[in-house]
């Protein structure tokens, strides 16, 4: 098979109806563990991302009347694409987005489970009989939407992407996709031609990658019924505001600063490897990692040395050219972050168990101690390799202490008895929870949603995306016309 992603070919552009170049200009990506230029991508302006929001409207129609058939061919042709190319997008997820190969084939796979899903949508039942008056047949059916314009992180930028994307052209909408800047080729480029190679009609999907400008030009285009967006609660507040006051739907997908708690009757080892794997899998740049770990006093210590001696064992480095467990963070402002945060927290009294240092943008796994509620550690989200510990008391306060967050996106539970985790989990005010298990949890089926600053409360997964993606329209049928009083 030809190569999917050619870098010279696809220099400075991007796809709508076809691929050219934009009037936003190129941006140049480079890989984070070395600095070094990957590809030039075209940039998408405001002026771009409306001509592609209306090709998009004029091309949905024709789509959305395709026979269930037919769009569910294309998914399963799309899963086929990116099963031949497996290894060279994995090869881009590792290079431009910094994670190990692990994570890469990790997310690619996920991708296929989610296209196989997707193609399964337009068969399903579409609506409902509803009893009505004689002489006439009363249907409540789901309708596309329209145009869904999806903005997808940096993190995992490839699933993340095709989690709304592919449901949503599945289910008759057309897609406009803006993935983000650091990750355009793994996260926009990609989806691009998997979906050409598929064989999806022109103007169906469209992929501009761009900066905060195409981002609000997105939410704010009069022919974008729907935005999909995965990110930072910080800018999840604003394109929900946004999209509130035009009264078109929002699905946001936000931050995480998920507990993990591990109680007195726990076993110490799997719950240390379950808690190092939950807070640095990614270098910590998941937004279900734990970012707290809720520790009952008395095992508190011997959990921690477990952890501190897992965290040492890692090794931190390129992932392309070295064999590492974890790569770099993504960016220099993401490790003025980290860095940040942990020694705000050393200063009011956290302590270094392990790690809080660098090279260049590669961070040692960190585990603090004596972490308290006030300290940033505890209330940000970290997003970097770095395991705050809290010590409780007892289960009730580790049920507290897990709440006390605006975030409610993931949380784990270990303990030697089912019933007493479940018992947990049920107080806890998340998403996802899960009983002896850590944090980082998803698939293709499930209903995968956060509250509070976390999320608007969607719920992607199998037969959930019927109702993120379509709407209800009532239709009425009589054989003939009769009168009316007036």
């Amino acid at each position: 098979m030809s190569p999917l992603l050619n870098p010279e070919e696809l220099r400075d552009k991007v796809f709508s109806e076809g691929w050219s170049e934009p009037l936003g200009g190129t941006a140049e990506v480079r890989e984070p563990a070395t600095g070094e230029p990957l590809a030039r991508v075209g940039f998408a302006s405001a002026a771009d991302v409306r001509a592609a929001a209306g090709r998009a409207a004029a091309a949905q129609p024709a789509w959305g009347a395709a026979h269930p058939a037919e769009r569910a061919a294309v998914l399963r042709r799309a899963a086929r694409v990116l099963e031949e190319a497996r290894e060279e997008v994995a090869r881009w997820l590792i290079r431009e987005g910094g994670g190990t190969r692990g994570k890469a084939e990790y997310e690619v796979g996920a991708v296929i489970d989610e296209f196989w899903a997707a193609a399964a949508l337009p068969e399903r039942p579409g609506g409902h009989l509803l009893p009505s008056e004689p002489g006439r047949a009363s249907v409540g059916r789901r309708v596309p939407l329209g145009v869904v314009g999806v903005i997808s992180p940096w993190n995992v930028p490839l699933l993340l992407g095709m989690r709304a994307a592919a449901p949503a052209l599945a289910l008759g909408n057309a897609v406009v996709l803006k993935p983000d800047p650091h990750t355009p080729v793994s996260g926009g480029w990609a989806a691009a031609r998997i979906f050409e190679e598929a064989g999806l009609p022109p103007g169906v999907l469209h992929v501009l990658p761009g900066g905060a400008e195409a981002g609000s030009a997105l939410v704010e285009d009069p022919d974008v019924a729907m935005i999909a967006f995965t990110g930072s609660t910080a800018v999840g507040r604003r394109v929900g505001e946004t999209a509130g006051r035009l009264l078109k739907r929002a699905s946001l997908e936000l931050g995480g600063n998920n507990a993990l708690i591990v109680l007195d009757d726990a076993d110490l080892d799997a719950a240390a490897s379950a808690g190092a794997w939950a807070s640095f899998f990614h270098s910590g740049q998941i937004c279900m990692t734990a970012g707290r770990h809720i520790v009952l006093e008395s095992v508190a210590e011997r959990y921690v040395e477990r952890l501190v001696e897992r965290a040492g064992k890692l090794r931190v480095g390129d992932p392309w050219r070295e064999d590492v467990d974890l790569g770099p963070l993504i960016s220099g402002a993401q490790l003025e972050r980290v860095q940040r945060i942990v020694g705000e927290s050393v200063a009011a009294g956290a302590v270094v168990r392990t790690g809080a240092a660098h090279e260049d943008l590669c961070y040692r796994p960190t585990v603090l101690t004596g972490v308290t509620r006030e300290m940033p550690a505890f209330r940000e989200e970290i997003f970097g390799p770095v395991a705050p510990v809290v010590v409780v008391a007892d289960e009730e306060e580790a049920v507290a202490v897990a709440n006390d967050t605006e975030y409610g996106l993931s949380a784990a539970v270990q303990t030697g008895s089912a019933e007493r985790g479940l018992a947990v989990a049920g107080r806890l005010r998340t998403g996802l929870v899960h009983v002896n298990d850590q944090t980082i949890n998803d698939e293709a089926h499930i209903p995968f949603g956060g509250r509070g600053a976390s999320g608007n409360g969607s719920r992607h997964g199998s037969e959930n995306n019927w109702d993120e993606f379509t709407q209800w329209q009532w239709l009425t049928v009589r054989g003939a016309a009769r009168p009316f009083p007036f």
